[in-house]
């Protein structure tokens, strides 16, 4: 079985990071999308938020799992038993920050490969920090955002 776990924090989910899943989804039998839990960052929005989301999001997709995982992605992998872990690209310097990551990772453990996957040009200025702004500042971040989450933050 081919199982990848898709590390991130994800606050909030946005359209790139759909993107990167969908196009994700005929390469693996299941995808664990990991809201990892970083005590230096201070999210916008509950971990339990963002699970909720992905959850709604891919309701009718069986192959996609939100799940919070703490410590090294490497040990979450291997407690899933993912044997890749999946990136999204969006421009030069991402894949020069996310090759670092990969190879520390692959440092860490010889049988992990990760998988990088480019965003679609239209998602490549869709980053959550944009979108945490355009909400702070009371603007409408909803052409970044999935409907899931543009319902949830209406209410």
């Amino acid at each position: 079985m081919r199982t990848c776990l898709f590390p991130g924090t994800f606050d909030p989910v946005t359209l790139g990071h759909t993107d990167i899943i969908d196009r994700a989804l005929p390469l693996f039998d299941k995808i664990y999308v990991g809201i990892g839990i970083n005590s230096s960052k201070n999210p916008m929005f509950s971990p339990e938020q963002r699970m909720e989301w992905f959850r709604e999001i891919y309701h009718d997709e069986p192959k996609v799992e939100s799940v919070m995982y703490d410590g090294l992605t490497v040990n979450y992998c291997r407690q899933i038993g993912a044997r890749f872990i999946l990136r999204g690209i969006r421009y030069v310097s991402d894949f020069e920050y996310e090759k670092t990551i990969a190879d520390a990772n692959r440092t860490l453990d010889r049988t992990l490969e990760t998988i990088f996957l480019t965003g679609e040009p239209k998602y490549t200025s869709v980053a959550s920090t944009i979108v945490r702004d355009i909400l702070r500042n009371g603007g409408d971040a909803s052409p970044f955002l999935p409907e899931a989450v543009i319902r949830s933050l209406k209410k």
